[in-house]
């Protein structure tokens, strides 16, 4: 079977990451084929943002926990060591689109690295709020961006997951 139709097949998301740092050649590897997504008109719009900061890391954990409404004390990044953000400028009318693309990618380039992620919502509830959208202008984003999705990223604490039988009923085919 071709490699990435493999990795396509066998990458899930993973739910318990070890603490282990990632080098950053592997994260600027999963970052590159991430910025190698198909978009909208070829206009390469998404951005990603990556937090390897501990404090930074817990920071987006916290609001995440709360925009989603779970307890205090829950990590919705289920302990990844590296949280990428995605965003795209709100006036590409395809930026969640181009945005999802970018993540697929991160996840799968991950996957194929040994690397276990999960993409994880709320990103969008988050850049809405000003912390968020000061933060990127702290590290020179100009404009309006939507938040896509987050890929945490990191080194999977267990084995990799079963997949679950597919659904049936789901391809059509007109001749």
């Amino acid at each position: 079977m071709n490699s990435t139709i493999k990795d396509m097949i066998e990458r899930r998301s993973i739910r318990k990451f070890r603490a282990d740092e990632v080098p950053q050649a592997l994260i600027d590897e999963v970052i590159e084929a991430g910025l190698y997504a198909a978009s909208g008109k070829g206009k390469q719009s998404p951005i990603i943002v990556a937090v390897t900061n501990p404090d930074l890391r817990t920071q987006i954990s916290r609001d995440n926990c709360r925009i989603g409404g779970w307890q205090e004390g829950h990590d919705p990044f289920y302990g990844a060591p590296v949280i990428l953000m995605v965003l795209a400028p709100k006036v590409v009318p395809t930026a969640v689109e181009d945005g999802s693309l970018v993540l697929g990618n991160l996840m799968l380039a991950g996957h194929a690295l040994g690397l276990g992620t999960i993409w994880i919502n709320r990103a969008k509830e988050a850049f809405e709020e000003p912390y968020y959208k000061d933060l990127l202008k702290k590290i020179g984003i100009e404009g309006e961006y939507i938040g896509v999705g987050h890929c945490a990223l990191g080194y999977r604490d267990g084995d990799l997951p079963k997949p679950p039988a597919r659904r049936a009923n789901r391809v059509y085919y007109v001749s």
